[in-house]
């Protein structure tokens, strides 16, 4: 009767179970009869959902066109009802370049699959829209995964109502205000990942009903107060993950006010993943940490940037603890430990550690005698990013654990001491990581009886030892036959390439940015296991030699680039494919001396990527030779290759997804249909010929990332195809400058995502479209563009444009005042147009501006003041202009970063503002061609970086942080100046820009003396005071100028000898001292004497070489006098001047005396006058017709 009592329940759910079974059969078969089992009304929910979705890639949508919805990619439907019960269009999106992923809009007709069960749409980009509150209506959903999906905006309270659901997965997104409450309605919940976003307020009390979460990520947020109690009640919680963004955390466990709380956490007696990441008070009491030492299943414990610190660990030391012996993982990172005491009260809760963080800590060295394998089951032990200085810790982490097989003590300041024994005893140590330190030669003898070590990585130290002796130390002990992985990059390794075939074990070889030189010698080989090798960036020269590829049989990965390497190309690949011809994946050898012709590459099968660009190749490209039909990326720019590119080189090609062929005199020549094979991401054709007509199978590239096409040829007008490209959201660089592109850019009705956009140097005209907008860097210069107002002024939204230069067009009238939605402007270039008018006062509001040129326009009136709020301005050039009024103050009280300022060639007037002495950074100063007036200021001296020399990085890599959402990138730019340099204009950029650090005030009426101070600019390079009224001597100390090249002070007042110092100055190629009033004798030098004597005329008491005029003692020698005996000998003595005068006054008054008396003789006089103006004015007129 019992056993009766105990099958009745049994054989009744088993028959339950047998009916619900033959239903579905049935229902089944009556749903498979059905040739197409979608059903009508979803299928065109589905459609209208598409409708708003832009399939980035074309391959998540594609078969989204036949009839039967339930065979459509990502639509799953139930084999009972065959309504859709699953929709996962999961992408990719933050996996590089080989992705896919859809974005969009996501339109309310899903609510029509109201027999969803599963909604997966990660990894895609939604731009920060919303998540949409209607799935709250999809009440049969189960699994919501929108992970990863870039979704702003807040978490819709509908979704509390979703009663069924069992996963929620919202992580990795930029959500933002407060957890809605009703979530803990959702009491079938299993799974809630709200991780990484911008969360913020309290923790709800009411997760606590989610009596069956297994699993909760509240991590990553802005989360303050108290974690709740009522976590406690989630007793099949398994993994709990609670913790702040940021360090300064408001997160909190308990009352730390009365040293309480966290008992809750005994409570949850399934957890085996805590993690407890930035709780700001968990240093100030220790009961919480009771509470976790109670939990029986805890295999992972976090306390990762908690601010705990040697005083939460003295705070425990009366107190016992009794963790688990699951326990296998701890991690303690970010914290601010700093004694070895750690090691002992780790090993005292839990010696059954496998893995301990201690990285980004400030410990200090250990003692070697202070611990005896107290924690012998640690295998794994990361003591990054701390403050240990010898490697004698080697020694003292030998006791700790015999049985570590991975070590890190990367980011430390160790050295060795000069004794090479360390006393490592770490039989089982397989990998040890001492990257980032201060390693110097010698330490390489520790490791050679390290006979498990498979990976040692010494990178980023200071080692300068010969790369022989090094190899010597470490073949000298069995760790030569288990190292699989040893990097030595970035250090300062001498010598050349020794044989490496000893290390039998060998995979992964990195030695590249060190100081390695001269030639491989001929009896280097290759270890026989090697598969990766890179030795970029040194100096090794000469030719490779055959015996170097002999046991390369394994190779896979090899980068020679940014050396010296000569030799045929077609050498290289022919011993190189004798043994890795089907091994060979990766070939790098770009930057290097490498000549000949490119052979055919389709012997390596399985070769993905080559780069042989920056060499000199050489010779026509044979018509018949083809590549591999694996290659992913293939570059082959700066070289000298001709010939013609044809379909037939790319047959077979659909794996390419890079192609450079950039500065060659290549001709690619294709038919006008022509559909490639691949789809490329890059494409650089830069200076290749493409033909005069638009290049048309460029538009059969779906997913370029980017594409430079510029001076290649083409004379076309641009198809409305090309511009339809930048609404491609992976769209990153389009340049196709300097060709002859014509006509008008159409305003297309699309989102422009291109990051960078170069049209310059091409004849686009008419109005600027507002499309473009959407680019962070544009380039129209050098167009025929005449109107920018529909781009500037076109709607009210923010811009994130960085950069944009419209220099070089045919724009004219006033600038547009509509620069406030410009705000992450950084460079702006409006030179060499027509503009007139005001500046606008609205750029003013361009406050991360760093450059501003509206050089050679016709703009009037004064700066506008606003411009002071531009306080990051680098460059402010306004030269040729006609702008009036006084220099302002502010230039230099709120510029204080500008390193050029030009206002040459304006209507400036007034005296200098000493507020300018407030440019510190500044290396070109134009006021020339002005009017203005007073004294150069003493405090001119106050230019410091013209009294220092500069690291060369001065003006090359101005570069600034473009932030979109929680992402940012750099973006960076190049200034250019124009510069009177020599007599002639000339334009600087790059290092040439660098070098100049120049004064120009010419041309002005600047009075007084020149400045002594003046001498303190030690770095000038070029000065002109000329053509002003500057009086006094020149300073007597000017010679300190050692660096000037170009000095004029001609057209002055200038008086007194030239000061001897100026012959210190031997850079000085141009001098221009004439037109003054100098006296004395030119200083002797071999600089002063070498000049035009027109660089000293017109100073009358100036003598000595070059000049003709000879010094006697210094002074001019005057011409000897002819001897006279007395004055009354001479010709024109005074009594001839003397009568001379008397006579010219009778005679004058007695002829015109008498006219003015006499009325006949008047007008007698008069009408002899008439008559001879008549008859001269008569023989004029017949002599011209004549």
């Amino acid at each position: 009767m019992t056993t009766m009592s105990m099958m009745d329940p049994f054989c009744l759910k088993l028959i339950q179970i047998l009916f619900l079974m033959s239903l579905v059969l049935q229902a089944d078969l009556v749903c498979s009869k059905e040739a197409v089992r979608c059903i009508q009304s979803e299928r065109q929910a589905l459609l209208q959902f598409k409708a708003g979705l832009t399939d980035v890639y074309d391959n998540m949508l594609s078969s989204w066109r036949t009839e039967d919805c339930c065979q459509w990619k990502g639509i799953g439907c139930s084999n009972v009802t065959c309504h859709v019960i699953m929709l996962d269009l999961h992408g990719n999106y933050n996996d590089g370049a080989d992705t896919f992923y859809i974005s969009g809009d996501i339109h309310k007709s899903l609510i029509e699959l109201q027999q969803l069960k599963y909604l997966n749409l990660s990894g895609n980009n939604f731009e920060g829209k919303d998540i949409p509150s209607f799935f709250g209506s999809l009440r049969n959903l189960r699994n919501l995964d929108l992970s990863n999906c870039y979704f702003g905006g807040r978490i819709p309270i509908p979704l509390g109502s979703l009663s069924h659901l069992k996963y929620i997965n919202l992580s990795n997104n930029r959500l933002d205000g407060v957890i809605p409450n009703r979530l803990g309605d959702l009491s079938n919940l299993q799974f809630l990942d709200l991780n990484n976003n911008g969360l913020e307020g309290s923790i709800p009390s009411q997760l606590g009903n989610l009596s069956n979460l297994q699993f909760l990520d509240l991590s990553i947020n802005g989360f303050e107060g108290s974690i709740p109690s009522q976590i406690g009640k989630l007793t099949n919680l398994q993994e709990l993950y609670l913790g702040r963004r940021d360090a300064d955390s408001a997160l909190t466990i308990g009352n730390s006010t009365d040293h309480s709380g966290g008992q809750w956490l005994s409570n949850l007696t399934s957890l085996t993943h805590l993690h407890l990441m930035s709780i700001s008070n968990l240093d100030k009491f220790n009961s919480w940490f009771q509470m976790v030492g109670k939990l029986p299943k805890l295999r992972e414990l976090s306390l990762r940037n908690c601010d705990l610190s040697d005083h939460f660990i003295h705070s425990l030391s009366q107190s016992k603890f009794n963790f688990s012996n699951s326990l296998s993982i701890l991690d303690l990172s970010l914290n601010y430990f700093t004694s070895s005491l750690i090691f002992e009260w780790v090993s005292n809760i839990s010696s059954n550690l496998v893995r301990l963080d201690l990285s980004y800590n400030q410990m200090v060295d250990l003692p070697s005698n202070k611990f005896s394998h107290r924690l012998p089951k640690l295998r794994e032990l990361i003591l990054s990013n701390n403050k240990f200085t010898s490697l004698m810790i080697l020694q003292s982490l030998s006791n700790i654990s015999y049985n570590l097989v991975e070590l890190d003590l990367s980011v430390n300041n160790l050295e060795a001491p000069p004794s090479s024994d360390y006393g490592i005893v770490m039989k089982h140590l397989e990998r040890l990581d001492l990257s980032i330190n201060r390693l110097q030669d010698g330490v390489f003898k520790s490791f050679v009886n390290l006979c498990a070590l498979r990976s040692l990585d010494i990178k980023f130290n200071e080692v300068t030892e010969d790369l022989q002796s090094i190899i010597h130390n470490l073949s000298s002990g069995c760790v030569r036959n288990s190292l699989q992985v040893l990097d030595l990059s970035f250090n300062g390794i001498t010598g050349t390439l020794p044989d490496l075939s000893i290390f039998t074990s060998l995979k992964t070889l990195h030695l590249s940015s060190n100081q390695l030189s001269g030639k491989i010698p001929e009896v280097t080989t290759l270890p026989f296991q090697l598969e990766t090798f890179s030795i970029e960036r040194n100096s090794l020269e000469g030719g490779i030699p055959k015996s170097f590829w002999m046991n390369a049989c394994k190779l896979k990965s090899l980068d020679l680039s940014n050396n010296g390497f000569s030799g045929e190309l077609q050498v290289i690949i022919h011993h190189l494919s004798r043994c890795a011809r089907y091994s060979l994946q990766q070939l790098n050898l770009r930057f290097n001396q490498i000549n000949g012709t490119l052979p055919d590459l389709s012997i390596f099968p399985f070769l993905e990527i080559f780069d042989i660009s920056e060499n000199k190749l050489s010779g026509k490209i044979a018509e018949d030779i083809q590549f591999p039909a694996k290659l992913r990326t293939l570059q082959m720019g700066s070289n000298s290759m001709s010939g013609v590119i044809s379909e037939f080189h790319f047959s077979g090609m659909s794996m390419l997804k890079e192609l450079d062929l950039s500065d060659n005199s290549l001709a690619l020549t294709f038919t006008e249909n022509w559909v490639p094979p691949f789809q490329l991401h890059i494409i650089g054709l830069r200076s290749c010929k493409l033909g005069l007509t638009f290049p048309k199978w460029i538009q059969t590239q779906k997913y370029l990332l980017i594409l430079d096409i510029s001076n290649a040829g083409i004379s076309d007008n641009v198809p409305e195809w090309f511009w339809a490209k930048l609404s491609s959201q992976k769209c990153r660089s389009i340049n196709v400058s300097n060709n002859n592109l014509k006509g008008i850019i159409p305003n297309l009705q699309v989102k422009n995502y291109c990051s960078s956009l170069s049209l310059s140097l091409n004849e686009f005209e008419g109005p600027i479209p507002p499309f473009l907008q959407g680019s962070h860097v544009i380039d129209l210069s050098k167009n025929k563009f005449s109107d920018s107002f529909p781009f500037l002024c076109a709607n009210g939204i923010d811009v994130m444009l960085g950069q944009f230069d419209l220099s070089n067009n045919q724009l004219s009238g006033r600038i547009p005042d509509c620069w406030s939605n410009f705000k992450s402007l950084v460079y702006v270039d409006l030179s060499h147009n027509n503009f007139s008018g005001k500046i606008p006062s609205s750029m003013g509001s361009l406050v991360n501006l760093q450059a501003l040129l509206l050089r050679n326009n016709s703009l009037t009136e004064e700066i506008p003041f606003s411009l002071m709020n531009c306080t990051d301005m680098v460059m402010f050039d306004l030269r040729e202009n006609r702008l009036n009024g006084l220099i302002p103050y502010w230039i230099g009280s709120k510029l204080k970063d500008l390193q050029i300022l030009s206002l040459r060639r304006n209507h400036f007037f007034g005296s200098l503002p000493f507020e300018l002495c407030h440019l510190q950074n500044i290396q070109l100063f134009d006021l020339s061609l002005n009017n203005l007036s007073g004294k150069i200021p003493k405090c001119i001296k106050n230019f410091t970086s013209m009294t220092q020399k500069d690291s060369p990085d001065g003006f090359i890599g101005h570069s600034y942080i473009i932030s979109q959402g929680s992402t940012s990138f750099q973006e960076d730019y190049e200034l250019s100046a124009f510069l009177t340099w020599k007599g002639v204009e000339q334009e600087f950029n790059n290092n040439g820009l660098y070098l100049l650090k120049s004064i120009d005030l010419s041309s002005n009426h600047f009075s007084e003396e020149i400045p002594p101070e003046i001498a303190d600019l030690i770095q000038l390079v070029s000065l002109n005071l000329s053509r002003n009224n500057l009086t006094g001597k020149i300073p007597s100390n000017i010679g300190n100028l050692t660096s000037l090249d170009f000095l004029d002070l001609s057209r002055n007042n200038l008086f007194g000898s030239i000061p001897p110092s100026l012959s210190h100055i031997d850079r000085l190629s141009v001098l221009d001292l004439s037109h003054n009033q100098l006296s004395g004798e030119i200083p002797t030098s071999t600089q002063l004497q070498s000049f035009n004597p027109s660089s000293y005329e017109d100073n009358l008491d100036l003598c000595g070489q070059p000049l003709v005029k000879l010094c006697v003692e210094g002074k001019p020698a005057h011409e000897p006098k002819a001897e006279v005996q007395d004055d009354k000998d001479l010709l024109l003595n005074r009594g001839f001047y003397i009568s001379l005068t008397f006579g010219f006054i009778i005679g004058f008054w007695g002829v015109f005396g008498s006219i003015l008396i006499k009325r006949s003789w008047r007008h007698a006089y008069f009408k002899f006058m008439n008559n001879l103006v008549d008859t001269i004015y008569v023989k004029c007129r017949w002599g011209l017709k004549g």
